[in-house]
């Protein structure tokens, strides 16, 4: 298993083949992934533990807010603007298709810009 620390917490990388990818992650208390969308990659995240807010929506001045819990689920079809915060300290699977790279990042807490 792969794991790529995070400014927010950890990614482990479960599987990844040309058909799918699954990824367990932690993500910290207070803390939040970017401000994304992706071009091609279509996601589905579903709560194991701790409390989970995602910020979704097609602009980034219209974006809803959720709190997703242990055994919730949403899938995000690329296109869609999506933040994931941590409420609580919690843990989410990732199963999506492989475009591990294709993320468009909009705003950043860490200045991951263009990365």
């Amino acid at each position: 298993m792969r794991v790529i620390e995070k400014p927010w917490g950890k990614e482990e990388v479960i599987e990844i083949n040309d058909r799918y990818m699954m990824k367990r992650l932690t993500m910290w208390k207070g803390h939040r992934c970017s401000l994304q969308y992706h071009n091609r990659k279509q996601e589905t995240i579903y709560v194991l533990s701790g409390c989970l807010r995602i910020l979704s929506g097609i602009s980034q001045n219209d974006l809803q807010a959720k709190d997703f819990f242990p055994g919730d689920a949403i899938t995000l079809i690329p296109g869609v603007i999506h933040r994931m915060e941590a409420v609580e300290d919690c843990v989410y699977l990732e199963a999506s298709t492989p475009e591990m790279d294709d993320v468009v990042r909009l705003s950043d807490d860490y200045d991951r810009i263009g990365q």
